[in-house]
């Protein structure tokens, strides 16, 4: 049963730091583009960051210089490392795998382009 279960999430002040991780179980999670999204409450999901199965990295202009994700292969686990938080970065983080991408049939950051999703992790960047 594909699975992916994303952590980390919490309460942090602006400025701060968290490290979201996604773990997947299923299938193995270099073989697909993996991605990361967010939803506030009344705005529509936005892509934030992609690693496609050949290492290739994608952000949102929103996050570029303060996100990075990265994969450790062995625990089939993805990351979002997220520093310099804002207020604006507050929502629901979601990770999702998926194959359209990879195919060139989709952008890296078009949700549409992904099969499988996680429950989400919420992220509240507040003072």
């Amino acid at each position: 049963q594909v699975q992916l279960v994303e952590s980390g999430g919490g309460l942090v002040q602006p400025g701060g730091s968290l490290r979201l991780s996604c773990a997947a179980s299923g299938f193995t999670l270099d073989s697909y583009a993996i991605g990361w999204f967010r939803q506030a409450p009344g705005k529509e999901r936005e892509g934030v960051s992609c690693l496609s199965s050949s290492g290739s990295t994608y952000y949102a202009d929103s996050v570029k210089g303060r996100f990075t994700i990265s994969r450790d292969n062995a625990k089939n686990t993805v990351y979002l490392q997220m520093n310099s938080l804002k207020p604006e970065d507050t929502a629901i983080y979601y990770c999702a795998a998926g194959l359209a991408v990879i195919a060139g049939r989709r952008l890296p950051l078009d949700w549409a382009g992904y099969d499988y999703w996680g429950q989400g992790t919420q992220v509240t960047v507040s003072s």
